[in-house]
């Protein structure tokens, strides 16, 4: 037998950005609950709104599983006495797994024999563990918590009404001073409470009273309604996935609904206009079919079809007076010199340990035209580059940046535009913050992209200079996420500048500037830690083997470039049955490096043909791999390597390493420790792992 369990938590409304991972995370403790206690159960269905989250399990077992298990104790030899009596051992254990010496029972295994025992636990009726729920939901974990009234529960909103029903039955419960019922609340305004018979009525209840419980659904009716007023008007609404995604989780019942404003706001940048209506109204821009803008907007109400022309003007009203100010931000910026504006980033902190934003704006000079030389700029290129990092983040202080931070970097290329800054060093300055997220673009300039690297390592490297490392989930500043920036930009660009030449950078310039609190090896070892670990994200994401990862990140991980062209070689090849008997001849050579205490090799000491044909081969092959790694050239590199294992192979059959002459030993463990220090430098094949 088996019935449907429903769990629903209501509460005041949520901030939209927590009720799907509220929601995801009931689920999965609720199932992660009924495996661990033997209930069994089918579908799993979870619904959410900005006033709930809930979980309905379909076929859930009215009692646990019986446990039938065979339990080994002690051998028998201290389990039993020589009159065949259980000694204390034999009594300790059946003891302490809740059963009598009369369960007791002597059984061989492997040829040894040991004392046995079986136990049966009958299952609980599922109806009398139900209640557990309840320590479920006050574990639930939230970005951020809070508190109400005399309780000290720690939730995401003051909890209003629980919903636990295990078929037509109230599972019992009270959390903070809220009992459990069959009742659920409809939607705010518009539905009223309404009590479930059963708990497959809970959409559709819901639905009567204007609350759709299920976002999939919600997310369907706007896209329709969406798709109608295109229809209808003749627009373009494009979607961006994450507003829409913020939109689903702000309303109940959402009725889609557009407005207008006056045509000359068409005048302030299409950026401005998109970001006022999206990031401070959550409403959906209008285009024509050329992709232009139009003086219309689409929004998304929390109710049903109602005086919808009313509240149209109200969001206008609202919407008209944020692009007036928008309007007027931009017309009094133009009036500030960009010159003006760098003088007054003198007085922006950047971070009390690290100075203000002219300082950063200094450093941010001197490391790129470090870098702009190591990778080899034009002339041209690096006096652009130069103009582009001192006036880089002049736009931090005109009012429109103060009002609507994330167009920082748009703003200061629209407004060095019209200053008659050249078209590069504006793009530059722009450029220079991306990627600004995952899945961003990247800097299309050399300019920018160098730019871009010298801002986040300047941020990276001066954050662990003064102790600000992430740790968990703590990435106040988004170091992993400029470190993950730096690391795309070097591959796209294909940038032969390695990291550690970016780290001493960094490091000597804040060092000269007397900003360094920690020492400066503990920090270089921090950052090729942490950069590490961006570079496995980057190959996890490309779809590299575990192992290959670790292949060639334990060798030089230094390159960025060459560590992506590494592993696609080492991928390439790692599934051929040849390259596994290569890998086990390398290993062969590593397991006895390990024991070398030089890597001075004296051919003069050779005793063997075996040995000598070894060492010529190796210096012929490292010759040429050296060149091809040079030119980078990685998939030949690795076929070279690969001839050396014949060569490998017949010395391990003729000759004998570990011999009693001191110095024959000392040279030929010389000879495989020179071979595997060069192979490493590809990649450590003891990493690998074959089936």
């Amino acid at each position: 037998m088996s019935r449907t369990l429903l769990l629903e938590i209501g509460t005041e409304e949520m901030p939209a950005r927590f009720v799907a991972g509220a929601c995801e995370q009931l689920k999965e403790k609720v199932e992660k609950w009924l495996n661990h206690n033997r209930i069994s159960y089918g579908e799993v269905k979870s619904f959410e709104t900005p006033r709930r989250f809930a979980v309905m399990i379909k076929d859930v077992s009215e009692q646990q599983e019986d446990i039938n298990e065979e339990l080994r104790g002690p051998a028998k030899k201290i389990a039993m006495d020589e009159n065949g009596e259980w000694t204390k051992a034999a009594l300790g254990f059946a003891r302490g797994k809740g059963l009598t010496p009369n369960d007791l029972y002597v059984k061989e295994v492997g040829g040894a024999e040991y004392v046995f025992a079986r136990r049966h636990q009958a299952g609980q009726p599922t109806a009398e563990l139900l209640p557990q729920l309840a320590e479920i939901i006050t574990g639930l974990s939230f970005p951020k918590n809070m508190r109400w009234g005399a309780y000290d529960l720690r939730f995401v909103r003051p909890i209003r009404w629980i919903v636990a029903m295990f078929g037509s039955d109230v599972i019992p419960m009270v959390i903070a001073g809220i009992r459990s019922s069959n009742e659920t609340q409809g939607h705010r305004f518009l539905g009223q409470a309404v009590k479930l018979e059963k708990p497959e009525d809970y959409a559709s209840a819901l639905a009567e009273q204007y609350v759709l419980a299920d976002p999939e659904e919600r997310k369907q009716r706007i896209l329709s309604q969406i798709k109608a007023l295109e229809s209808e008007k003749g627009w373009n609404v494009p979607i961006d996935e994450g507003l829409l995604d913020e939109v689903i989780h702000l309303v109940e019942y959402p009725t889609v609904l557009s407005g207008s404003f006056e045509k000359e706001f068409l005048e302030i940048p299409q950026e401005v206009l998109v970001t006022s209506m999206r990031e401070h109204q959550r409403y959906f821009p209008v285009q024509n079919d050329k992709g232009e803008l139009l003086p219309h907007f689409v929004t998304v109400r929390n109710g049903d079809e109602r005086a919808l022309e009313t509240v149209a003007r109200g969001n206008e009203k609202v919407l008209r007076a944020r692009l007036s100010d928008a309007r007027f931000f931009y017309q009094e910026d133009q009036k500030l010199k960009i010159e003006d504006a760098v003088v007054r980033l003198e007085s922006v902190v950047f971070h009390e340990e690290l100075g203000t934003i002219g300082d950063k704006i200094r450093r941010i000079q001197e490391a790129s035209d470090e870098i702009a030389t190591k990778v080899e700029l034009s002339a041209v290129e690096k006096e652009k580059l130069a103009r582009a990092a001192a006036i880089s983040k002049f736009d931090l202080v005109t009012q429109m940046v103060y009002e609507f931070p994330e167009l920082q970097g748009i703003m200061g290329e629209r407004y060095a535009r019209l200053a008659g800054e050249d078209a590069i060093v504006a793009r530059a300055i722009f450029e220079h913050y991306l990627p600004r997220f995952a899945g961003d673009s990247l800097p299309t300039t050399n300019e920018g992209a160098v730019l871009s690297i010298a801002d986040k390592l300047d941020t990276i490297v001066g954050c662990f200079a003064i102790g600000i490392v992430p740790t968990g989930s703590q990435d106040p500043y988004a170091l992993r996420r400029q470190a993950a920036g730096i690391v795309q930009i070097l591959l796209d660009k294909e940038l032969h500048i390695s990291l550690e030449e970016l780290f001493d950078i960094a490091l000597s310039i804040l060092d000269g500037k007397s900003l360094l609190k920690r020492d400066k090896e503990e920090i270089k070892q921090d950052l090729r830690e942490f950069f590490a670990l961006r570079l496995k994200n980057l190959l996890q994401e490309q779809h590299v083997r575990y192992d290959v990862i670790d292949a060639v990140l334990s060798a030089d991980s230094t390159r960025v470039t060459d560590v992506v062209e590494r592993a696609e070689a080492l991928m390439a090849q790692v599934d051929e049955e040849e390259f596994k008997g290569i890998v086990e001849s390398f290993n062969r050579v590593n397991n006895l490096a390990q024991k070398a205490e030089t890597k001075e090799v004296n051919p003069d000491l050779f005793e063997t043909r075996e040995e000598r044909e070894l060492w010529t081969a190796f210096q012929t092959i490292k010759h040429e791999a050296e060149a091809l790694l040079d030119a980078r050239k990685f998939d030949k590199v690795l076929s070279r390597i690969g001839e050396l294992k014949a060569v490998i192979d017949a010395f391990f059959d003729h000759v004998m390493v570990m011999v009693e002459d001191e110095k024959i030993k000392t040279n030929r463990l010389a000879l495989l420790a020179s071979i595997a220090t060069f192979v490493f430098a590809f990649a450590d094949f003891s990493k690998i792992v074959f089936a």
